[in-house]
């Protein structure tokens, strides 16, 4: 590719590794092409839909005349795999926070487990996690948990468009999830547990797709290793 090639637009498809925020791979990309390419200062690049720093997988990220795809391509249903252990909760509703609230959960059968799981798909009402990157008065939602300010936060409908692909190996599940825009798969993992009335967190999360593109289509280790992306 050439410098014109990015500054037309490109589509990248990077597999973001463990605890690197989306902010911090965009960045990285955006310094690693600016050098090798000797783009403009103010040459554009930005994902289309944020990954938590504990979940992997695909991130996309668009550069130059295709940043204005972004809202497109955030629209589009996302899939994940997702692992989450019952019987316990954290605050984050991830790894982030300790385990807390341990609860006996032996008489959690197999077929309880799938039935409860059947409830999620549909149409449901979700609220994020204290521990997330919505804006309450102009202050993330997780910079203020972390103040130990207590937050409010509102209910709102999502979709989950199927629950498959289900392994039970207790204390862990393991799922394919497909959903629509703006489901939080911490909550969902969240209130799973609540339904089970045993409690439980998330403990792995890759996404998988997000509309057409999927991060097997990713590729060429590029950036050091760092990263694999495709056009």
């Amino acid at each position: 590719m050439t410098a014109e090639d990015f500054l037309n637009g490109q589509i990248l498809l990077v597999d973001k590794p463990l605890d690197w925020t989306s902010f911090q791979a965009v960045n990285k990309l955006k310094y690693k092409l600016k050098r090798e390419f000797n783009l403009p200062k103010k040459f554009k690049i930005g994902h289309a839909g944020t990954l938590d720093p504990r979940a992997t997988g695909l991130l996309i990220v668009c550069t130059g005349k295709f940043t204005k795809k972004i809202p497109e391509i955030q629209d589009a249903p996302k899939e994940y795999w997702a692992e989450i252990k019952i019987g316990v909760q954290t605050e984050s509703y991830d790894t982030e926070k300790p385990e807390i609230l341990q609860t006996n959960f032996s008489h959690i059968t197999e077929d309880y487990i799938l039935e409860t799981l059947e409830k999620f798909v549909g149409e449901i009402e979700q609220k994020p996690p204290v521990f997330s990157a919505i804006k309450i008065d102009g202050d993330r939602a997780y910079d203020l948990a972390r103040k130990g300010i207590d937050v409010e936060m509102k209910s709102r409908k999502t979709t989950i468009h199927y629950l498959n692909n289900v392994e039970i190996n207790l204390p862990f599940i393991s799922f394919t999830v497909g959903c629509s825009k703006g489901t939080y798969i911490r909550s969902l993992a969240h209130d799973i547990g609540q339904s089970l009335e045993v409690g439980a967190y998330l403990t792995q999360l890759r996404r998988t797709k997000i509309g057409e593109y999927t991060v097997e289509n990713t590729q060429s280790d590029i950036l050091e290793n760092e990263f694999r992306f495709a056009d």
